[in-house]
């Protein structure tokens, strides 16, 4: 099954990455993140505002938070307060509604020594939402 449209939060790392992860879905969205390289952040957004299915959709690498912050404050991130905002950087899944908004972190996309890796799953329909974070195996 292929989705109509995938999102990556940063981080990529390499070129060849991106290119792959591009070729997963009908559609993809990517923002830069702190650990890419300079040519990566040259070509993509720090941040992304898209709008599906009546939902608006915040995507961002918020590198300024070193230490755990809470997710309210990447409301700041955006203009407008997005329906939800999904982001990485903390490598830390989340899937929890605050203020209104679903904040979504779909954790690391690679198993490393403690951490196991693992995806979001969202499904936009009529202003509904459903989705989880899925671990890879």
């Amino acid at each position: 099954m292929q989705a109509d449209l995938a999102i990556h939060c940063g981080d990529i790392v390499r070129l060849p990455v991106l290119e792959g992860f591009r070729k997963c879905s009908k559609r993809s969205i990517a923002v830069h993140g702190n650990s890419d390289p300079v040519e990566l952040k040259e070509t993509l957004p720090y941040t992304e505002l898209i709008e599906i299915e009546g939902l608006r959709l915040g995507i961002t690498h918020p590198a300024w938070g070193r230490e755990e912050f809470p997710p309210t404050e990447l409301f700041n991130d955006f203009k407008e307060k997005p329906d939800i905002i999904i982001f990485g950087h903390t490598h830390q899944p989340l899937f929890e509604t605050i203020e209104e908004t679903l904040f979504v972190n779909p954790g690391q996309g690679y198993k490393s020594f403690m951490v196991d890796s693992t995806i979001a799953q969202l499904n936009l329909e009529n202003r509904s939402i459903k989705g989880e974070i899925i671990t890879i195996k």
